[in-house]
Order: structure tokens, then sequence, then C-alpha cells
């Protein structure tokens, strides 16, 4: 290939990411050296749900560029999904202050910069930590998930699929852990002897494998991440009332401890959204966009079953207009069959000190179009806050290697006053929604007799409130606020009559208290328990309940998805 001139390589990046409709600015290319404000380095909007990865070494910038990103998706409209594992990401509700150093680089690539703050949203796991509960019943978690967890191997997971299928046959709803501890037990005992071989590939030596990995994750304290109120993922598709996305920052503290509990959830969130989500197409831009961070604890020593889950949920998703972006360090630590799915590239440097990292340099290098860039030179060279981009246009071809010097973040880059964000917790909506666990009757009580166990707040759900300046999400939202947003979300993103009455003028004159919703009907009891209802309609009033269990049990063997994963219990 002959030598191109400088302004020969000007111009093939202008004409690459020359797009005509919206579009998320990146930065400014870096030419020879030179930077060129003239070549801005631009995403498509259109183009987030074709999925992207964002890798680099550590220090290199990669936190700061999905915070940039996730700023500009916010202010088009767009919900943003963050897993926010060292706590930076919440300085996006907190505005930033500029500086010399600041204006010159934002001059320098053509950023009208200010500082601005956006709609926030903090979630935690089961509570631990700052923000609203987090929780998955153990049911709609599903065997393939439940056993990456507990680190089971292919037979023990088959195991557990029985286990859960027996559940399922036979009504035991599944809610926290003790309920799956107590069915094991029970197939276990004498009494279960007789069920426990008629399901034939689970063995008595099995289960007490299970049993014991199950007792040992009630024994780290992780039986507060199961349990109910569940948490609804259409609430990570909600826009504040200015139009903006609302962006959601999940945070674990204890990651540390925790690895594989925290990547592993963040899948069930996307498993739970691909079975709720219709079929949309290609979209001007898309309903969601998530940002998986430390995204190699997903794929460290998964099972087959789960990395085909995996591949199967990226492949798929993007049609129903949910953009991915794996965060890592190399693009080795994403298996090929899901890397060949990211089509956006932001790649920061990498290191080459040893054998294993000039590998890893070469292969990296090997996953990029041809470019006029020599990119294992540029890729070890290049600065913080630099990266090395090629994206999909909006033709779905790939644009020009660029090294693009990044624009800044207009929040801060860190984490915001822990006031602030306790103060947003407190007053967020979903904070009546999830702030306190119950414990309904399900496998536990009726395998022991016991009655359920009485409702008791949530670790999150102590936070004290106080009033709150700033956006709709950050103050505490009406109640009727919160149902339009709900009725929104479910008749224009999922595409279904939404279950949630308009106010009346009575309504409105209630107090939030008073306007507060019923709670949800139990696992099944939306398609399912239509058919239920139809039945003992057909059959008679004292045949109801009787066809009511048949539905739920029939929603329950139905309602499995890719990853093992059952319909949740729907919150109307």
């Amino acid at each position: 290939m002959a030598n191109k001139t400088t302004a020969e390589k000007l111009a093939t990046l202008q004409k690459g990411y020359t797009l005509e409709g919206a579009t998320i600015e990146l930065g400014a290319a870096i030419i020879d050296g030179e930077l060129h404000k003239d070549a801005p380095v631009r995403l498509p909007l259109s183009m987030m749900n074709r999925h992207g990865l964002v890798a680099g070494a550590t220090g290199t910038g990669k936190t700061v560029t999905l915070h940039m990103m996730a700023e500009q998706l916010s202010t088009a409209g767009v919900p943003v999904f963050l897993a926010d594992i060292k706590g930076d990401l919440s300085g996006l509700a907190t505005a930033a202050t500029g500086s010399e150093k600041l204006t010159a680089r934002t001059e320098g690539i053509g950023q009208a910069w200010q500082g601005r703050t956006f709609p926030v949203e903090f979630l935690a796991l089961g509570g631990d930590g700052n923000g609203v509960p987090v929780r998955a019943t153990v049911s709609s978690f599903g065997p393939i998930l439940l056993s990456r967890i507990m680190e089971l191997n292919d037979t023990q997971e088959s195991s557990l699929q029985l286990v859960f299928y027996f559940a399922d046959k036979n009504g035991l709803e599944l809610i926290d852990l003790k309920d799956l501890r107590a069915v094991i037990q029970f197939l276990t005992s004498a009494e279960g002897k007789d069920q426990l071989e008629e399901l034939g590939g689970l063995s008595k030596a099995t289960a007490g494998v299970i049993l014991r990995e199950l007792v040992s994750l009630e024994a780290q304290g992780l039986e507060k991440f199961f349990g109910e109120p569940e948490f609804d993922t259409a609430e990570l598709l909600r826009t504040a009332p200015d139009g903006r996305g609302v962006i959601t920052c999940l945070e674990l503290p204890t990651l540390q401890t925790k690895p594989m509990l925290f990547s592993t959830f963040l899948m069930w969130l996307l498993a739970d959204l691909f079975e709720d989500l219709p079929e949309a197409g290609d979209l001007d831009k898309p309903k969601l966009v998530f940002f998986l961070d430390e995204a190699h604890l997903l794929f460290n020593d998964a099972s087959k079953a789960f990395l085909e889950a995996i591949t199967t949920t990226v492949r798929l998703i993007r049609s129903k207009g949910v953009g991915i972006f794996f965060v890592t360090q190399t693009p080795k630590d994403v298996p090929a069959e899901v890397l060949g799915q990211l089509a956006n590239r932001v790649q920061h440097a990498l290191r080459a000190f040893t054998p294993e990292d000039a590998k890893a340099l070469k292969a990296t290098v090997s996953t990029f179009p041809m470019s006029d860039y020599d990119l294992e030179e540029t890729l070890t060279s290049a600065g913080i806050g630099e990266a090395v981009i090629t994206v999909m246009n909006e033709k779905g071809a790939p644009t020009p290697v660029a090294l693009t010097r990044l624009r800044a973040p207009e929040s801060v880059m860190g984490p915001s006053d822990e006031a602030l964000v306790r103060s947003t917790v407190a007053g967020s909506a979903l904070l009546t929604k999830y702030g306190t666990a119950v414990d309904n009757h399900s496998a536990f009580e009726k395998l022991s007799g016991k009655a359920a166990a009485p409702t008791g707040p949530a670790a999150g759900g102590s936070v004290p409130r106080e009033p709150v300046q700033g956006g709709p999400v950050q103050g505490g939202a009406d109640q009727d606020d919160v149902d339009a947003e709900a009725r929104r979300i479910e008749e224009e993103i999922l595409g279904r009559p939404s279950s949630r009455p308009a106010p009346s003028a009575e309504t409105r004159r209630r107090t939030p208290a008073e306007n507060a919703p019923a709670p949800r009907p139990g696992a099944g009891d939306s398609m399912v328990g239509d058919i239920g209802g139809m039945l003992g309609g057909a059959l008679g009033g004292g045949l109801k309940s009787m066809a009511r269990s048949i539905g739920t049990q029939l929603g329950r063997e139905l309602l499995r998805g890719v990853f093992g994963t059952s319909s949740r219990r729907r919150r109307r």
C-alpha cells in the first residue's frame, strides 16, 4: 500500500465519519501525531444496539469513556444502565467544574463544554451499598445462572435443573434460598425418596453436593439478594420528565468477595429484558444501552451452557432495541462468538511488558480493519484519554480506524458526595416499591407447614428521607407521575396494554400513600392466570382454584427462557 499524505488520511477520516442521523460525539482524530478538531469521530445513535467493546489496560480511561458516552445517551433520551464497580460513576449526579487544563483540552477537540448534572438512579444488590435494594426470586433467576454463582460442574448444573423442574411441576414457589434448600432437603429425605427416583437423572449424592453449596451461599450472606419484592427490569427503561434518559447505576461495594454474583446478576437483568421486550427492528435510537464493566468476570470458567446463553442473548437482544457494551482489559477476555457480534470498538492503550502481553497485543491488532496506522505502535503509545476507534456507520459498514482524543465528561469524574447519593436514594420513587423485603408463602412454608415470616425492613429501607435538589429522579416523584411513566413504558416500549388505569380527578387529589399500588399477583397470574380464569369459568366456580393452579404450573413450565429463567412475578 502506498503511503498516504496527512491530507489524504484526514480526508479519509472526514468522509468516513460524516453521518446523517443523530450521533454520540466521541472526540477528534489524531493523524501523524497532530490533533485535528476538523475530523470529529462519532458513533451513530441508531447503531448503538449493534453492541460494542471498550477495552484497555488499567488506568487508560475506560471508565471515563463510558461515563462520557452515558451522558450523551441520556441527553438524547436513551436510558442507560451502568455497573458501577468502583463507585466512580456516581459523579454523574454532580456537575463538574472547569479548569484551565480542561478548557485547553476541550477547545482542542472542538467540544463546547459546560458542567451538567444528569438524572441518576442508584441501585444496590440486596441493599448492599448506597442504593435502592435490587432482588430477584430464585425461580426467575433460574438454574443456569444460579449454577454459575454456586460454581457447579455440568453434571451438577443439569441436576439443579431437575430440581427446578420438580418445584415448577409441584407448585413449590422458589422465592429465596431457603425455599430451594427446603425442596432439596425434601428430595433427599425419606419422605421424598420416591419423587427423587422419578426425576431419574438426579442422584441423592449430587443433590447433597448442591445442598452443601447452597448452605455455603447462605453462610456468605448472599440470601439477601434473593427474595421479594423482585426488581422489575422495566424500571431501567425510564426517562425523566425533561425527556432525558435515566442513568441507572448498580453498585456492589463488596465486589472483591462476590465477583461471580455481580456479573451473573447483570446477566439476569439482560435475560429478563430479553424475555420481556417485544421485537423492535431498526430504531432511530436504542431503548436502553447496557455497559457491563469487568466483563471478563462473566466468562472466566463459564460452563458451555452459560456461554451459549450469553451468545444467544447478545445476538438476539439487539433486535429488541437494547445495546450492550462490554468493558474489559483486552478483547481476548471476550469469547470469539461474542466478540464477533460487537460492531463498535473503543480500544484504549495496551501494555506489552511480558510475552503474554505481546501476544494479546498482536491478537487485538488482528481484530481491527486495515488502516493507515501502525496499530501495534499506536496501541502501546496512546495516552490516557485517547483510544483507537472504529464503529458501524449508518449503512452497516465499519468506519475507518481513528486514533481519537476523547471528549471530557461534563459531570464529575469520580464519586459524588455520599450525602448527595444517600439523599438521592431516599428521594427515589423506587424506594417505596423495593425498600422493604417481604417473605411470602412459598416452598419453605409449604414443605415445613409454617406460616410465612413477617415483613421486615430491607437494608436500603432505613435510609432517612431528605429533601433533594435537582431532577425528578432525585427528588421523589408523585405517585401519579410514577404510574404515568409505568403506563408509557408498558404501552410504548414493551408494546402491551397498560394495566395501570389513567388517574381520575379524585385519584389525583389523594395522598401518595393512598395512591400506592396494590401488591402484584404471584407468578403465572398474568398470561397463565388468564388460562386458569377461563378454565374456571367454563368448569364452574367450585373448580376455579384447581384451574388456576393448573394454569400457574403450566406457565412455570412454559415460560423459562434462554438462561432457564422464568417469567417474574409481574407488578401491576
